[in-house]
């Protein structure tokens, strides 16, 4: 079942013309958002993001478009599957410019739906880089532009599929993103983070790289957190070689650590650690 413009229908049901702009332009933004039991992780946040990127795109924003509208919508949606409530849900919102025209659309007005997928941990778990190691490795075929467009979640993220295709191809889990300007700023799924010592590193988002959800909630978490100093500010491919640890962040996978960069290998000793402030967060917020 998917939400089509506030209407649960069938997946057979819910089908986008081909002059959808979203599909034919990339003229669209999504929210890829948790739901854990009955409660939507970070709505706030996730919500104010995608109103934020529909104005930056110079979508008309519909009145209806409240936040309480919106997370209704979300769990209407995955009730409608008639899920258990202790299941971890993965879930897209996706708004599109709902008009005709060709690069430049004739009205500004949008459409949207929902989908959902089913997640296998209720909360967020490390993974064991002894058994299973994450192997990463720089992407330098397509260069991140560093402005205001690459940190929205639009449909226009081809480098991304691309980098995806590249490391599967070449036997690595991932791999780190570059800007313009060769700092590195993300993974190909994921903000990046870097940890040498105490000190907790992450790109600032002016490097071009996507405002995170869950980077959000770590850099507050982090911040309040007296025996790690946090400092967000460009990472060189170099200092990769030089950290303790690395590790990748998104709301659906929450933290992911990486095992390997070329001759180098990291630790999980403070990555626990942060992944344990996180947990703890949440509980407290439910």
């Amino acid at each position: 079942m998917i939400n089509f413009n506030g209407e649960i229908v069938s997946n057979t049901q819910a089908n986008l013309s081909v002059f959808n702009r979203g599909f034919a332009y990339g003229d669209a933004v999504f929210e890829t958002i948790r739901v854990n039991g009955n409660t939507i992780l970070f709505w706030e946040d996730h919500y104010f993001r995608l109103m934020a990127s529909m104005r930056i795109l110079r979508m008309r924003i519909p009145m209806e478009f409240t936040l309480e509208y919106l997370e209704k919508q979300i769990l209407d949606t995955v009730a409608s599957h008639g899920i258990p409530k202790n299941q971890s849900i993965r879930v897209k919102l996706s708004v599109f410019r709902d008009s005709d025209g060709l690069y430049t659309p004739q009205k500004n007005s949008v459409g949207f739906f929902i989908s959902i997928a089913k997640i296998s941990q209720a909360f967020y778990t490390l993974n064991d880089i002894k058994t299973t190691p994450y192997e990463v490795e720089l992407y330098k075929d397509h260069l991140v532009a560093n402005d205001l467009l690459s940190t929205l979640k639009t449909n226009n993220r081809i480098l991304n599929v691309l980098s995806g295709i590249f490391a599967k191809e070449n036997g690595f889990a991932n791999v780190l993103l570059l800007n313009t300007e060769k700092k590195v700023i993300e993974a190909s799924n994921g903000n990046i983070f870097l940890i040498k010592g105490n000190t907790v590193k992450t790109p600032p988002t002016a490097d071009g790289c996507i405002s995170g959800v869950l980077k959000k909630q770590l850099l507050r978490i982090l911040k309040e957190n007296k025996e790690i100093t946090l400092t967000e500010s460009s990472i060189s491919a170099f200092e990769l070689q030089k950290a303790d640890e690395l590790f990748v962040t998104n709301v659906i996978s929450g933290i992911t650590s990486i095992s390997k960069y070329r001759k180098k290998y990291f630790s999980t000793d403070v990555t626990k650690k942060i992944l344990n402030l996180l947990n703890t967060d949440i509980r407290l917020k439910k």
